[in-house]
């Protein structure tokens, strides 16, 4: 039996032992202010420059349309807030991240005029749908690229058209999909990551913004991040990042393979539990979600129930770990509340061993007979 089990990478991932090793000096050896101009500030605006070489190398943009930021919830705010239009109409959809609708019902006093986009039993958007509300006042279309929850994957690049026929701009959420998803940035105009979802450190995020895209600082001050982010830099979190990112597209291809062969694994195992649903669609999901109902139990119970057998799952995102309202998400994609509460979300990383896997599905059956 595996000391622990870890299946919530899509709540945190372990930071790989190579980001950490290129992390650790500019802790302690090479601390220097980027902004400074003796030798050491030197040293860490270099760090920062390969750093941000490195994400817009992953993402395939130019190293000048890369922003460093606190996280993904500041990239989503900083899209949203940030980008500058005589336009009053944002489209999102209902099956966002927080970041994203909360940022949308701020702007409602500011005169926005935002609408939510409903999505159908998987999770996903209709190009339908949006064409029905958007129109030439349209200033932004927020999609997220995978839900946080249950793993979708949204048609991006036929929203993003649609946005830009109708000379909209396109954010999208990619925190859970970087690196685990083909992205094409080509009708993108911006697109938020975080470290911590790729193996990087927590606390520190990017704002992708196509060149030519009018985005004004919500942090002012000393005008670091090309004027656009102040704040003095993250240097060891964005060397993290930065190495995390180059990791992580450097293996992607067999790391999606390897996660895609263990969620099938796990949902067929889960599926034959008596009283057992999936949540999300079979295809078009994120290599390493699954979520599932289970009749009977309370999500968080089973959470618990299986901490206690070194089996780390949550029952939602992390952001709401604990509420006891049923997601956003689930209730989106017409689950009651009863079975949005009974719901157990397990995502695996490029880490996730076979003998984890076998864990899981020995110990599931084992915790829901003992809260049923």
């Amino acid at each position: 039996m595996p000391k622990i089990a870890y299946f919530d990478n899509s709540g945190t991932t372990a930071v790989a032992k190579e980001v950490l090793d290129e992390m650790i000096p500019f802790f302690s050896e090479k601390y220097g202010n980027p902004s400074s101009i003796h030798a050491m500030g030197d040293a860490a605006a270099a760090a920062v420059s390969g750093a941000r070489k490195k994400v817009a190398a992953a993402l395939g943009c130019m190293p000048s349309e890369i922003i460093f930021t606190s996280g993904g919830t500041e990239a989503d705010n900083l899209a949203l807030m940030g980008f500058s239009s005589e336009k009053k109409k944002v489209i999102t959809s209902a099956v966002e991240h927080s970041a994203i609708l909360e940022t949308c019902e701020r702007m409602r006093p500011s005169g926005y005029d935002v609408r939510i986009l409903p999505v159908d039993r998987d999770g996903r958007v209709s190009a339908s749908d949006l064409m029905k509300v958007i129109d030439k006042n349209t200033a932004l279309v927020s999609v997220m690229t995978a839900n946080n929850v249950i793993g979708t994957i949204q048609p991006v690049a036929e929203l993003a058209k649609i946005a830009h026929e109708h000379g909209a701009l396109f954010h999208t959420d990619a925190v859970q999909a970087f690196t685990k998803t083909d992205i094409d940035i080509a009708n993108i105009d911006m697109l938020s990551i975080s470290g911590h979802k790729i193996h990087g450190p927590k606390g520190i995020g990017a704002l992708y913004v196509r060149n030519g895209v009018d985005l004004r600082a919500t942090m002012l001050g000393g005008g670091q991040e090309y004027g656009r982010r102040s704040s003095t830099e993250n240097v060891p979190g964005i060397v993290g990042l930065g190495k995390a990112a180059e990791l992580a597209v450097s293996t992607m291809r067999q790391d999606i393979a390897r996660m895609t062969r263990l969620r099938d694994t796990m949902i067929d195992g889960i599926l034959t539990i008596k009283g057992s649903y999936l949540n999300g669609p079979t295809d078009g999901r994120l290599c390493n979600n699954a979520h599932f109902g289970f009749g009977g139990i309370k999500g968080n119970d089973l959470v618990l129930a299986l901490s206690k057998m070194n089996i780390m799952a949550s029952a939602a995102s992390a952001c709401s770990a604990g509420s006891t309202e049923p997601s956003h998400v689930m209730t989106a994609i017409g689950r009651s509340p009863k079975e949005a509460l009974s719901s157990l979300r397990i995502s695996s990383s490029r880490y996730t061993t076979d003998d984890e896997a076998e864990h899981l599905l020995t110990s599931l059956p084992k915790a829901l007979a003992s809260l049923r």
